[in-house]
């Protein structure tokens, strides 16, 4: 992909510091793709020489002080660049452009950003400027010519609503309210007003305190659903080009600020990838907008219960799918093709065979470039979106190998054949071959299929071909539906990347904030099926927002019985039921039509004329035009009939389906089959027969009961008859997730699957149109809608040139009476937005409340008439209290300045409780001290004074001292001593100490000698005596006899062929050592590398055998890797001829490296792909022995040449993980280095899926490594204890031969000890080993007597122990 060529590429990024470093205007630094922001700002702290104490962050900026995004350490700071305009990215600051910047930031301590002294002045000014004016102590701003609410205007008309919009749209303030509702004006012009400190300045305000914002809309939403804990939805409505997908953005940021408080979240990055991605694939130019969405969407924002973000959901509406094939005058297809077309490398091309745009017959109808587009620079910000929502390099292949395939089919022409009138063929046949190796499909096939049609009738079928109109039409329709199928796939992947998996299995309560960004009204010069189908939508929003601010909220004034004067306002219900309410709705109409095969154009608009003549809200051209004109909300529109049969039928032909069925390639056929829940029934199928299988399984190798048995087959027959009865929005197995995941995004969209019409060969009911299917949809976003609190945002051009800040007076006046504003204002003007239920008031005012009052009715508007409130503000209905906006605002106030009387009266007493504490404890010290004072002054007053008492005291006075003198004088002293005595008494014992320590490690290093010369030598022995032992020790069966075969009896050693002596002269295989080998050892099957005489390929018995005996102790010897250059030539040799390759001559690393290679070059690994899920699903179960049996269970299944070969290798990293002490390969070392080698996962599974069942397959590894090892302790045990009690009756009979021998021959033995007495056994280990001819000079050991040889075969002597 092209996008790997800037994997490795450096840019140079921009970081302005700012403040932190006076005198540098930007700090240049070199980043790549991957460098993370931590990276990018240590590298600006070493240039700049910044204070490390102090903690930095990067902050994207759009303008200085415009919308600012802190980005996390993770983040990568070139991945966010490449996704700015290009001009941001050329450093030009150009008039009206977007200046995208990267600025450095420091971070408190608390963790919230520092901004410098201004901004905190300016915000902390602001504040309390507002608090002054809500006391009154400043006044109020002029009310008159600028009003922020449209329902302060003191008078009320169309002039007075557009001069006060055009006021503040020339002051920059694009935001006005209508009491809840917003209006934005598009200024096509970004402002420096999104910025963190807005984000702050609007948090946890209501509507109104402060200057309307987009992010005040926002924000009450969001508290309002953490305080009612009801869901909210925000509508957002207007004109193609006023700006919505720009709200849309705002709002969204905002909402995962307010959770995240500032810090993009992980779902506000996917859609921040998943913008331009749709955008690519669902946006056009069109003749009134260079970037025009296609489509609608509806994003939903799921939180917790406690505020912060969980995840989030988009839907799509009705994609406009015939812009595919046919584009109007100063119209392009869609972005995506330019893209592709323009940024491809050559390597793309070639296999993607791309040709010029002027080439292709759908993107050659009118213009192909739009002024200042960067085409090029916009393919590698699509790739790097798509990146980021985790499409990868595969998957991208695979969808512009699809664009491909869909241009190049539209580039296939017919013409009749000459000697036929009804046949036809393709004028350019070169194109079929692309075609069909782009969707991976038969070119015969492709041709029958795009030429004639099969067509089953009773007893016979028949082959028809298609008239030159119907080729056309049946081409167009699979290029349609194909591109329709591909747009659902990607809004589908988009859904399960911001879906949160533990919505699926916790029970917690989830709130949401719904977002509608839909397709505005159009009005165009050629209308068709699509525009009314749009128009229809807006129609059933306007009616939804009538429906809330006029018609319910009187219904509401009615019942409660309040005074009120209904206020008239335009009621389409009448232009809905025309176009929607059967039987005779016009979409009714028209799939009557779609049903009969002989109907034209002419019958469909004659049928209309019949049904809804006289209607006022349809109207029919004078001349004979085949159009009709539909009285709208926003105007009189009018469409032409052409095409809408065909659009509102627009599905492909069986013929198509099965065709694109039979592809080869496994994207293509997941679009056909895109059915979530046949894809969930079939999960649960499947692992019902793999449970059986298991259970069949398990029941032959245990013995059950009857009875058991029985409920067992009951159970199965009762599971079996219910499977098809499970509901879809039941519980799914939790071990499932990807099912899950599917099964819960199909009852989120089973309303909108266009593409389930694809699929319609097995059902006999034709399936529905597009048109029923779009009002599926509608209907299911009013249910949507009606569920939640709405808000509105009205969004509205200011000029149709795109000029930034231009007002076009006559353009906004006619957006404002379609949308109905000036009733909208004098709804909220004259009506009460301000709603209390009883209770909810007597809470809320109970300050400002007499103590007793009950929540009724005569209570609450006793209450209300002694306060200060205009007469005409308030109403006490039924059940609620309503208020205007400025009667709530002053009962505010009352309510403020009464708690805050309370305050300073409790602040009042409060501190004068602590004067009166203190000036208690201040009048009991001074008592005390008069009456210790008045019992001294009668002391001295007394006549008989003796003066001996005071030299007594004196003198007490004066030993006392002198003693204490003299005692600190001893303190001291002694504490000196103490310590001289101490540092003579350390410095002696440091000096013993530095002698001891020197004498023990000269004596430590001369044992440690000794110890290792001898460690070494008694290692290489036993190491030669292991290696035998195992290979020649270990018993097995006779393949010819089946009886057991123990130690040497084995009749060939070469060809490990198993069998007696005896028998090896009755067997006719012939040894294997004499056949002769094939070449090319590695890269191909086992079973051809292996026949009847050799089980296990040569190339690995001798790898294997070579490492046993050479590398069975070196430490990490799978671990290490050997020469490159090494490995390629032993690979060359051994894959040549494997006899004359000496293994000598390389590393044991390297041959490691080789033996690890040739079972990754496997085509079909050991444990095969087929057994793949198997084991994975074994590796699944919850308890250990049922995952051990499940495991060896499968591995029964694996062929003959894979399973002698499998537990060969088992066997050597068996051998292997019992040295772990000395090689440091312990079990799961090796699982980890042996399971991608031998249990792979296959090329057909998701990548994502296959990293997920990294874990398992290890596990699996590992399992049977450590089954096998418990094996192998238990069966050497039993070994060494026939062994033990054979070698000690023969030294028992030994030494009773020898007691009847005198002393004196005994002494004098000088030959060897026969066979049967010169087995002894090592001290070392519990093996035994065979002693050479040796002398004795002193007279025979007895039992429990040690034994020091020495022969001319040990370098060391070894010291043995005799039982």
């Amino acid at each position: 992909m092209s996008v790997h060529r800037f994997e490795n590429s450096e840019f140079t990024v921009r970081i302005y510091p700012g403040a932190l470093a006076e005198g540098t205007i930007y700090c240049p630094i070199s980043a790549r793709k991957t460098t993370t922001a931590a990276e990018a700002i240590e590298r600006v702290i070493e240039r700049l020489h910044l204070d490390r104490t102090r903690c930095y962050v990067l902050a994207e900026v759009k303008e200085f002080g415009g919308e600012e995004w802190i980005l996390n350490p993770c983040d990568c700071p070139v991945q966010r660049m490449m996704l700015w305009p290009r001009v941001a990215l050329e450093h030009r600051a150009l008039s009206g452009a977007e200046d995208y910047r990267f600025l450095l930031r420091q971070k408190n301590l608390d963790g919230s950003i520092h901004y410098g002294g201004s901004l905190q002045m300016w915000l902390q000014v602001t504040e309390e400027r507002r608090r002054m004016q809500e006391r009154g102590l400043l006044p109020q701003p002029d009310s008159q010519g600028d009003h922020a609410d449209l329902c302060h205007l003191p008078e009320l008309n169309e002039r007075s609503l557009l001069d006060n919009l055009r006021s503040r749209f020339r002051q920059e303030k694009i935001y006005t309210y209508v009491g809840s509702i917003l209006i934005v004006i598009n200024p096509f012009k970004f402002l420096p007003i999104y910025n963190p400190k807005y984000v702050k300045m609007y948090d946890n305000h209501t509507l109104g305190d402060l200057e309307p914002h987009i992010y005040a809309v926002a924000d009450v939403a969001y508290h309002a659903m953490l305080q009612r804990e009801s869901n909210q939805c925000i509508v957002i409505s207007g004109e193609s080009g006023s700006g919505k997908t720009q709200s849309t953005n705002f709002l969204i940021h905002h909402l995962t600020a307010l959770s995240q408080k500032g810090f993009a979240s992980g779902v506000e990055q996917i859609i921040l990838g998943a913008g331009p991605v749709l955008e690519a694939f669902g946006n056009a130019k069109t003749a009134h907008n260079n970037n025009s969405s296609r489509f609608g969407k509806f994003i939903q924002v799921n939180y917790q219960e406690s505020g912060t973000v969980r995840g989030a959901y988009v839907e799509k509406y009705l994609l406009e799918k015939s812009r595919l094939v046919y584009q109007e005058h100063n119209e392009r297809n869609y972005h995506v093709f330019y893209y592709l077309l323009a940024g491809a490398s050559e390597e793309e091309r070639k296999a993607f065979h791309l040709k010029k745009p002027e080439e292709y017959h759908y993107l050659s109808q009118d213009c192909f470039t739009v002024e200042g587009e960067d085409l090029k620079h916009d393919f590698e910000r699509l790739q790097l979106a798509m990146e980021m929502v985790g499409f990868l390099p595969a998957t991208r292949r695979q969808i512009f190998s699809l664009l491909s395939a869909i241009l190049h089919l539209g580039n296939i022409r017919y013409k009749r054949k000459t000697y036929r009138d009804d046949s036809i063929d393709i004028c350019n046949p070169e194109e079929l071959p692309v075609v069909s190796e782009l969707l991976e499909v038969k070119e015969e096939m492709l041709f029958e299929a795009l030429t004639t049609r099969k067509t089953v009738t009773v007893g016979e079928k028949l082959i028809v071909p298609y008239k030159l109109s119907e080729a056309n039409t049946v081409r167009d329709s699979m290029a349609k539906s194909l591109y329709s199928a591909l747009f659902d796939w990607i809004v589908f992947r988009i859904n399960h990347a911001l879906l949160n998996l533990k919505d699926l299995v916790e029970t917690t309560k989830i709130l949401s904030i719904g977002v509608l960004d839909i397709f505005g009204f159009e009005d165009y010069e050629n209308n068709s099926f699509e525009q009314f189908c749009i128009n229809f939508a807006n129609e059933r929003l306007q009616h939804y927002f009538n429906q809330h601010i006029f018609k319910l909220e009187q219904e509401e004034y009615r019942s409660e019985g309040i005074s009120w004067h209904n206020i008239e306002y335009i009621d389409n219900t009448g232009c809905i039921n025309l176009i929607s309410k059967k039987p005779t709705a016009m979409f009714h109409l028209l799939d009557e039509e779609c049903n009969f095969p002989q109907a034209t154009n002419q019958t469909l608009l004659d049928k209309f004329k019949r049904q809804h003549e006289g209607n006022s809200y349809i109207e029919f051209p004078a001349v004979m035009e085949p159009a009709f004109i539909i009285r709208h909300y926003a105007g009189k529109v009018k469409y032409g009939v052409k095409d809408f049969r065909e659009k509102n039928t627009d599905h492909m032909r069986p013929d198509i389906v099965a065709l694109l069925k039979s592809s080869k390639s496994a994207f293509i056929c997941g679009l056909m089959g895109i059915d979530p829940s046949a894809t969930f029934r079939w999960a649960v199928l499947r692992s019902y027969f793999r449970a059986l299988v298991a259970f069949r399984e398990a029941g032959k190798r245990h013995t059950q009961k009857k009875t058991d048995k029985d409920c067992g087959i009951k159970s199965q027959k009762g599971f079996l008859k219910t499977l098809y009865k499970v509901p879809l929005g039941g519980e799914t197995p939790s071990h499932r997730t990807t099912v899950t995941n599917i099964l819960l995004q199909f009852n989120l969209t089973l309303h909108d699957r266009i593409t389930k019409s694809l699929l319609h060969l097995h059902k006999k009911k034709k399936p529905p149109s597009i048109s029923a299917q779009f009002q599926a949809s509608l209907n299911k976003l009013m249910e949507t809608l009606g569920q939640s609190e709405p808000y509105f945002v009205k969004c509205i051009r200011s000029n149709a040139e795109k000029l930034p800040l231009r007002f076009n007076d006559n353009l906004v006046l006619r957006q404002l009476r379609y949308t109905g504003m000036l009733e909208t204002v004098r709804i909220r003007q004259s009506g009460y937005n301000i709603k209390y239920s009883f209770k909810d008031f007597v809470h809320h005012f109970c300050v400002l409340l007499p103590e007793g009052t009950s929540a009724t009715r005569e209570g609450i508007q006793q209450c209300l008439d002694q306060l200060d409130l205009e007469p005409d503000g308030y109403q006490v209905g039924k059940t609620m209290v309503f208020l205007r906006e400025a009667e709530r605002q002053r009962l505010q106030a009352l309510l403020h300045t009464e708690v805050l009387r309370r305050i300073i009266t409790l602040q009042r007493r409060f501190r004068a409780q602590l004067e009166r504490k203190q000036f208690v404890r201040m009048r009991e010290a001074s008592v005390c001290i008069q009456k210790w004072w008045r019992l001294y002054r009668p002391v001295e007053e007394e006549e008989d004074y003796d003066p001996s008492v005071q030299e007594g005291a004196a003198v007490c006075l004066q030993a006392h001292w002198r003693g204490y003198r003299e005692r600190q004088k001893f303190r001291l002293w002694r504490e000196a001593a103490l310590v001289l005595q101490r540092a003579w008494r350390m410095w002696l014992y440091r000096r013993c100490t530095a002698a001891l320590v020197i004498q023990t490690a000269w004596r430590c290093h001369q044992a440690r000698e000794a110890y290792l010369r001898l460690y070494a030598a008694v290692k290489q022995l036993q190491r030669i005596s292991r290696g035998f032992l195992t290979r020649q020790s270990i018993p097995t069966y006779c393949e010819f006899c089946s009886s057991l075969i123990w130690m040497m009896d084995r009749a060939c050693v070469l060809c490990r062929y198993a069998c007696h002596r005896k028998c090896c002269q009755k067997t006719t295989t012939k040894c294997s050592k004499k056949v002769s080998r094939p070449h090319n050892n590695f890269g191909v099957e086992v079973s051809r590398l292996t026949n009847d005489e050799r089980t296990v390929p040569l190339v690995v018995e001798k790898l294997i055998n070579y490492i046993e005996m050479h590398g069975l102790y070196t430490e990490g010897i799978y671990r290490k890797s050997g020469s490159t250059n090494k490995i390629k030539e032993l690979k060359q040799g051994l894959d040549t001829d494997v006899d004359s390759m000496n293994l000598d001559d390389y590393n044991i690393h390297v041959i490691a490296s080789v033996f690890k290679q040739w079972l990754r070059d496997l085509p079909n690994p050991l444990m095969t792909f087929e057994l793949y899920e198997e084991f994975i699903r074994a590796m699944g179960l919850q308890d250990k022995k049922e995952m051990i049996r499940g495991v060896y269970s499968v591995i029964d299944q694996l062929s003959r040449t894979h399973l002698n070969t499998l537990e060969r290798l088992i066997f050597h990293l068996v051998r292997i993980a019992l040295q772990e002490e000395t090689n440091r390969m312990s079990a799961n070392a090796l699982a980890i280095v042996f399971a991608p080698c031998i249990l792979r996962c296959p090329d057909t599974i998701d990548p994502l899926q296959s990293v997920q069942d990294i874990g398992k397959t290890t596990a699996c590894v590992e399992v049977i490594i450590c089954e096998q090892m418990n094996k192998y302790r238990v069966r050497l045990k039993d070994i060494s204890s026939l062994e033990f009690a054979e070698n000690k009756a023969k030294c028992r009979l030994t030494l009773i031969r020898r007691s009847m021998v005198s002393s004196s021959d005994v002494a004098n033995v000088t030959s060897p000890l026969p066979p049967d007495e010169s087995c002894i056994y090592s001290t070392q280990q519990s093996s035994f080993f065979v002693v050479p001819s040796v002398s004795f000079d002193h007279k025979c050991p007895s039992e429990g007597d040690f034994l020091l040889l020495n022969s001319e075969d040990m370098s060391e002597p070894v010291l043995y122990y005799f039982y």
